[in-house]
């Protein structure tokens, strides 16, 4: 079983405000890239992400947060293992992460 991915509507509106920007076109191609692999996946424990993505960072309450662009950007997912969900909660730059609680948001 795959995984259902929610909330790639928070992502699309990080790239529509940044249509245009120095990198971002990278970044699309990695986030698309990631997206890939993470619906295509079956994650069913924090160890099988890290399998994946050997950079992910595991926190505390189900979230993972994975770097897009060699780390210029971070995305961070809520997983339900047990369900096969992730949830999107957050997508933005290195800077912008540094000023976000990445368990809470």
């Amino acid at each position: 079983m795959s995984m259902i991915v929610i909330g790639t509507d928070i992502v699309e509106a990080f790239f529509k405000s940044r249509a245009g920007h120095r990198g971002i076109k990278a970044a699309r191609a990695q986030y698309d890239a990631w997206l890939a692999i993470a619906g295509a996946a079956d994650w069913k424990t924090p160890e099988d992400v890290k399998k994946a993505h050997p950079k992910a960072s595991v926190l505390k309450g189900g979230r993972v947060v994975f770097n897009i662009k060699a780390n210029d950007y971070r995305l961070i997912a809520l997983v339900q293992y047990v369900d096969g969900v992730l949830m999107i909660r957050f997508f933005g730059s290195h800077e912008e992460y540094d000023g976000i609680d990445a368990e809470t948001v």
